[in-house]
């Protein structure tokens, strides 16, 4: 199972804010989408950073409540940990793991294909689990 996988199940749609969006901006887009991270680009294309709910909860524990009206840029992971369609779930998970983050967004020659969330690995495993248990439970059903 890979990332194309995943997406297929899940979709392709991601939320994006602009880098001069508010940081309050943000926090509500995050609130209402129920997400936990955006993708930053001026272009809908083109990944220009990440903002998750850690980095504003970070900089409001660091600067205060003054980081609401900063620019999403400020604040923003620019060096961005991306995987690709053709990435397996094991990969994702081991990058993930060994990085400690949560989101992932899936970039296709150079284009953002997609974000991937560390409850879509999980999810995605779980499922891919659920079916090897039921094709063993057929197989030792049938040996019988």
């Amino acid at each position: 199972m890979n990332v194309n996988d995943i997406l297929k199940a899940k979709g392709r749609d991601v939320a994006t804010v602009a880098p001069d969006a508010t940081v309050t901006d943000a926090a509500r887009l995050l609130h209402r989408r129920g997400i936990g991270a955006l993708v930053v680009s001026a272009d809908g294309n083109r990944l220009d950073g990440i903002l998750s709910e850690r980095d504003i909860v970070h900089a409001l524990s660091a600067q205060g409540a003054a980081v609401l009206d900063r620019r999403v840029a400020e604040l923003m992971t620019r060096r961005v940990v991306t995987c690709t369609p053709n990435d397996t779930i094991a990969e994702l998970m081991g990058e993930m793991t060994r990085r400690r983050i949560r989101h992932l967004p899936v970039v296709d020659r150079g284009r953002l294909a997609g974000l991937v969330s560390i409850g879509d690995v999980v999810k995605s495993r779980l499922e891919e689990m659920e079916s090897e248990t039921t094709s063993l439970r057929q197989f030792i059903a049938g040996a019988a």
